[in-house]
């Protein structure tokens, strides 16, 4: 499998976002999908692969916990394609269990209380939503943050044993807004009050220009522990 991610790295190291999808959207039609958490890269990547293959999956994980913003902002992407986004959701007897062990907010008490509740409202439902898929295309971007610095455009996840596919890996932000207002896509309304980096509600707040892009998201913990554990390999 490395050798195959490091062909297909060698094979697209010049091509385009869009080259990138129309040769994996054909390749692996129907055990493909992009995890959309409706921020702008998501948004850019669902407008690229909707223009090429309408019948692509594309899914969400609710955590439960989400801004109203998101929600709005799936609802205009549903509108706009016309399509269902799919949707999953957290187990409910663990998300209770949750509850009784830590509280409604214990995340903030400890990385390993905030990591237990990442991996009961995204982990686990991305393992579901991942099964029976070969591809798993993601907008992470290496500026975004020092823990994705290091990435490919084609990497293998050894957690979900799925090949990751980065599209937008070497664009710039000014990239990502250029192509939404360029081609009008939906996004979410809390990028223009200072969120460039948008998860779950309480865990999620607005940063002064200049900051790094995610120092808003798990803004009490040290950068580089800021990932939830979705995109570990």
């Amino acid at each position: 499998m490395l050798d195959k991610v490091k062909e297909l790295n060698e094979k697209f190291k010049t091509a385009s976002p869009q080259e990138v999808l129309e040769y994996f959207l054909k390749t692996y039609k129907g055990k493909i999908a992009l995890s959309s958490s409706f921020g702008a890269e998501d948004q850019v990547l669902t407008d690229m692969i909707l223009k090429q293959d309408k019948s692509a999956k594309i899914f969400t994980l609710d955590t439960g916990r989400l801004p109203y913003e998101t929600y709005s902002v799936m609802d205009n992407t549903n509108l706009k394609y016309n399509i269902k986004v799919d949707v999953y959701f957290p187990d409910a007897k663990e998300v209770e269990t949750l509850y009784k062990e830590q509280g409604i907010n214990g995340f903030y008490e400890s990385i390993e209380n905030r990591k237990r509740c990442c991996f009961v409202r995204k982990i686990a439902p991305l393992q579901r939503a991942l099964q029976g898929l070969n591809i798993w295309i993601t907008g992470l971007r290496a500026s975004q943050s020092i823990t994705r610095e290091a990435m490919h455009l084609v990497e293998y996840d050894e957690n979900n044993k799925v090949i990751k596919l980065n599209p937008l890996l070497l664009w710039s932000e000014e990239d990502v807004w250029d192509y939404i207002k360029t081609h009008k896509v939906p996004y979410n309304k809390l990028h223009d009050h200072g969120y460039p980096s948008i998860g779950c509600a309480p865990c999620t707040r607005a940063i002064k220009e200049g900051k790094d892009i995610r120092s808003g998201r798990w803004w009490w913990e040290n950068p580089e522990h800021k990932e939830c554990g979705l995109h570990k390999k």
